[in-house]
């Protein structure tokens, strides 16, 4: 059940448990009345058991609404940001902790917006309807209750407005020690190296403070409403009844008019159920902005085209990327030659992983234009570019239950076979066979290291026809296992390797050579031409 198709069911039995709410006293009343004068009760009696009947069926049901409404929102919110997520890839600047933060926290919070609203809404049927029953027993009775109506609505204005700037306040610093947290997990070998645990533990709770500032404010927005709501409605209520009093002393209230007063005057003075209601309306609104930040980020877009008949020539056509103010390339123009190992080198800092990255398509330039075979990256498809180019990363991140899912996850079908070949490619396929059930191990059985994890990532890319780009991918290799591998990549001319090399033979054993140099293309040459060069020697730690 999706949760529009609940909030309209709420919104009734809210409402019709509003109403009933606010008839009972009157039929109360009449009740006593009809009694008092000697006439026949009956009909006011039952009429007064069927509302309690609504009530007693109609409040149970709204709070089991208002519970399956936020779930089902929720979940398509977290499955939303999730989809986000992933679409903005590397354009995604947040740490890790701060997304998972905004997918857990934020979008709970923002989940509960449409039944908070509903509820809030609702709530103010009873106040409101209270006002007009008063009026409607006697004028009088709604003068001392207006008098405080104005503090009233200035109490729940300022109470929305505080406690959504702290609920924000404290989402963030919740967030931001997830994101430190995250940051630890993922370097905790470093830290344990280098004996810095105590250290790295005071970083990862320094937000406490900030996270404890929010969290008391927050509670003193509660206390402050709480107790000024817990003054003014008593007033409020005591007012009607004052006025009810002398309204019966001089004829003009019966006995059953000054008891459905009184309720009346408990309901409108109820505005402890209004500051609950808006409170859960604030936090919502704390919680979809949090949500709003991250959906606003643009994802890629992708277009409709397939590549045409081509080796694999990658061209950059005056190509420039910012970052953080920074140009991290700067009017970058080359054609690269297809069906070849090319190598990209150059200090760092000076562009590689960008250079990369633009050729995968994980993220786009801030000017210029990357195309392969003369295509735009911009204009094809999402299906066309996984299948056509693969990427293989320093530090590949194994997605899937077993080893043999991780390996296919490029696949729409991945049979036996293709993960096999990709295996074996890759190098990986005599440490895979040691594996208790080979590639239908389960990747959290299969203890991994570096360089077994980076020939999976290999193997997971090597589906690619056109194009593989290798990130540092063979950094945690052993010298005779990254020859090996080399010795395929560069003796296969079906498709164009691009690789990122820190390493002056595998610049060697690659066709051609981009020189990057602070963002800008130095010099396209063989290897063994550029190493006339001293500071091109220089990048590999080789005398001048």
């Amino acid at each position: 059940m999706t949760a529009r198709r609940v909030l309209v069911p709420l919104a009734i039995v809210a409402v019709l448990s509003a109403v009933a709410e606010l008839v009972l006293p009157m039929v109360i009343g009449r009740t006593v009345d009809a009694i008092v004068a000697g006439q026949g009760a009956g009909r006011w009696v039952a009429r007064a058991l069927m509302l309690v009947g609504v009530l007693a069926v109609a409040d149970p049901l709204r709070d089991l609404l208002a519970g399956l409404a936020p779930a089902d929102q929720t979940a398509r919110l977290r499955r939303r940001l999730v989809r986000h997520t992933l679409a903005l890839g590397a354009r995604r600047p947040d740490a890790t902790g701060d997304v998972v933060s905004r997918v857990l926290t934020g979008a709970a919070e923002a989940g509960q917006g449409g039944v908070a609203v509903v509820l809030a809404v609702v709530a103010v049927i009873p106040v409101a309807g209270a006002v007009a029953a008063l009026a409607y027993l006697d004028p009088w009775l709604i003068a001392g209750y207006l008098a405080g109506a104005v503090a009233v609505a200035a109490l729940l204005r300022r109470h929305v407005r505080d406690t959504s700037d702290a609920v924000l306040r404290y989402q963030r610093a919740q967030a931001d020690i997830a994101g430190r947290l995250s940051d630890a997990l993922a370097g905790r070998r470093t830290i344990a190296a280098a004996a810095t645990v105590p250290a790295e533990i005071r970083r990862c709770l320094r937000p406490l403070r900030d996270l404890s500032a929010a969290g008391h404010g927050t509670w003193r927005v509660l206390a402050r409403s709480a107790g000024q709501s817990a003054l003014v409605g008593p007033l409020l209520h005591l007012s009607v009844v004052a006025v009810g009093g002398w309204l019966l002393a001089r004829g003009r209230l019966s006995p059953g008019e000054l008891l459905a007063a009184v309720q009346y005057g408990a309901l409108g003075a109820g505005i402890g159920g209004l500051v609950a209601g808006f409170n859960r309306v604030a936090r919502a609104r704390a919680g979809a902005g949090r949500v709003a930040e991250l959906l606003e980020r643009s994802a890629p877009g992708y277009g409709h085209r397939e590549l045409p008949p081509g080796a694999g020539v990658l061209t950059f056509r005056n190509v420039t990327v910012r970052a953080a103010g920074f140009r991290v390339l700067a009017g970058v123009t080359v054609t690269l030659p297809g069906g070849r190992p090319i190598a990209v080198v150059g200090r760092s800092g000076s562009g590689k992983s960008t250079f990369a990255a633009l050729a995968a398509r994980l993220t786009d330039p801030d000017d210029g234009l990357v195309c392969l075979d003369g295509v735009p990256l911009t204009e094809l498809s999402a299906d066309a570019l996984r299948r056509e180019i693969g990427v293989a990363f320093d530090r590949p991140a194994l997605v899937g239950a077993t080893v043999a899912d991780a390996v296919g996850l490029a696949h729409d079908r991945p049979d036996d076979a293709a993960v096999a070949g990709a295996l074996r490619a890759a190098c990986a396929d005599t440490f895979v066979a040691r594996l208790p059930r080979g590639a239908a191990t389960a990747l959290a059985e299969a203890p991994l290291s570096g360089g077994e994890t980076q020939r999976l990532g290999l193997a997971r890319a090597w589906h690619a026809r056109r194009l593989l780009v290798l990130d540092d991918a063979t950094s945690s290799l052993d010298t005779a296992t990254e020859a090996q591998i080399l010795g395929l990549l560069t003796g296969d001319s079906r498709r164009t390797h691009l690789i990122v090399a820190h390493r002056a033979g595998t610049a060697a054993r690659c066709a051609t050579v981009v020189w990057l140099d602070e963002g800008r293309v130095r010099a396209v040459a063989p290897h063994r031409r550029l190493w006339m060069d001293p500071e091109y020697r220089s990048i590999f730690g080789s005398p001048s």
